[in-house]
């Protein structure tokens, strides 16, 4: 087992990296824990959203990534920037003896997850990948009920995520919309969805995969199809666009075992709206206070993303999510789009 040496008696230096839509989500957790956490400084190459930046936390700002680690002592560098840069960031902020957060996804390309995972190995620093919504109330009482076996064997999975993105969010940013630096709705938008397939359910066997670009004028795709099936013999679906009218509508999973039968949907994976199960458990009648209202598709998991960064990095536990659990969901969405392209069923793992 590697050894981290933990950082006591002083607060943890961080840097955020990317000031546009989801940093708004890393500052507002970092505010909330003032005695663990010192923003020493932002990092943006466009020069107004640095400035909008520097205004509102009153930090340094940078206009790149190697003046920031070249000027600051650090701890850990929060990158919210675009994914298909994450895994050069990541190479460099961990050849600078500083630990990595990584947003979803760690990257567009699986040996570049791959690679961001070696990097910080070979610098002795950590990984941490983004997975927020593993935090939210709704999936952390479905997370326990699979993990105690109340399902029996599982028989069947559905995931749907109907939600919508005008072309006007995808002209807000040269980046997005592209293979390269965003990948389509199941890489980006459906991530979280994505990363459920096997943190609740297992490793997966094979999947097949048909995708398609219906209505936006973007690379990659705004709509697709996954059929799974797992390892543990469960087959399932999962049904993604961007193309919902009027507005989100959808963010669901289904689970039918053996011996319960689950529906947990909302906008956001935020309402239990169905649950039974074969035996009863005392934490059964928390399910309606576990429900939530959500004006976001994001949750509200951050914080508690980061209180597991803060309990990490003091030396109390292992991260939550780390660059290879990280990998699990980008090896399941890089089979998903290598069967979209060639048409065929891919089989994991992708490389033995």
């Amino acid at each position: 087992m590697r050894h981290y040496p933990a950082i006591e008696n002083r607060k943890i230096r961080i840097a955020i990296v990317g000031c546009g839509r989801i940093a708004k989500n890393h500052f507002a957790s970092i505010a909330q824990y003032p005695d663990d956490f010192e923003l020493v400084a932002v990092c943006d190459n466009n020069k107004q959203a640095l400035e909008s930046a520097k205004t509102e936390y009153k930090v340094t700002g940078y206009l790149t990534l190697t003046e920031l680690l070249k000027n600051e002592k650090l701890d850990v560098v929060s990158l919210c920037t675009p994914s298909g840069i994450h895994p050069e960031q990541t190479a460099e902020v961990a050849a600078a003896g500083v630990n990595v957060i990584s947003e979803k996804p760690m990257a567009t390309r699986w040996k570049d997850g791959v690679d961001m995972v070696k990097a910080c190995d070979k610098a002795g620093v950590r990984l941490f990948v983004v997975k927020q919504n593993r935090r939210n109330t709704t999936l952390q009482l479905l997370k326990r009920a699979m993990e105690e076996g109340r399902f029996g064997r599982i028989y069947m999975v559905n995931l749907n995520v109907f939600w919508t993105r005008p072309q006007e969010y995808y002209d807000a940013a040269k980046w997005r919309g592209t293979w390269e630096l965003d990948g389509g709705a199941f890489m980006n938008q459906a991530s979280h969805y994505v990363d459920l397939i096997d943190w609740l359910i297992g490793p997966v066997e094979k999947i097949q995969a048909m995708t398609g670009t219906l209505a936006r004028d973007i690379e990659v795709e705004d709509t697709g199809v996954l059929n799974i099936k797992w390892r543990n013999g469960a087959m399932g679906s999962m049904n993604v666009t961007m193309l919902t009218y009027p507005k989100n509508y959808e963010g669901s999973i289904t689970i039918l075992g053996e011996k319960g039968t689950v529906r947990v949907g909302g906008v956001a994976v935020n309402e239990i709206q169905h649950w039974e199960f074969e035996d009863a458990k005392d934490y059964d009648k928390d399910i309606q206070q576990a429900n939530y209202e959500t004006t976001s598709v994001y949750g509200f998991g951050h914080p508690l993303y980061y209180k597991n960064v803060i309990d990490v990095m003091r030396g109390g536990c292992e991260p939550e999510t780390c660059g290879r659990e990280g990998l699990k969901s980008l090896e399941v969405l890089i089979a998903a789009y290598l069967s979209a392209r060639d048409g065929n069923t891919v089989s994991l793992p992708l490389e033995y």
